[in-house]
């Protein structure tokens, strides 16, 4: 097991599961959300990922360290950028480490 303070940067994939009538509108509000994040400290990038069954998103978020993802969970912009999110999805995030890339 890896100690987060050693990994840099940390990787947050977060998958959200809604109903599919919810997805554009779950993308909308995430897609406000990464903007807000995007200007905080240690962000680096965001990808959103539109699951082909219409009823998950996952949400690629590269930050700097783990204790800048964990600052922005606190942000007050975040959290009043969540509230819309919790209404309309269930979500699973994880913290992750970079692994191997093939290209």
């Amino acid at each position: 097991m890896t100690d987060l303070e050693d990994v840099s940067p940390v990787i947050l994939i977060n998958v959200f599961k809604c109903e599919a009538s919810k997805q554009d509108e779950l993308v909308e509000h995430l897609t406000a959300l990464n903007r807000v994040q995007r200007g905080l400290q240690g962000f680096r990038s965001a990808t959103l990922h539109r699951g082909v069954n219409g009823r998950t998103v996952a949400n690629y978020v590269v930050w700097e360290t783990a204790a800048d993802w964990k600052a922005m969970t606190r942000h007050p912009d975040v959290v009043d950028g969540m509230r819309p999110v919790m209404a309309l999805a269930t979500f699973e995030p994880h913290l992750y480490e970079p692994g191997e890339v093939i290209e």
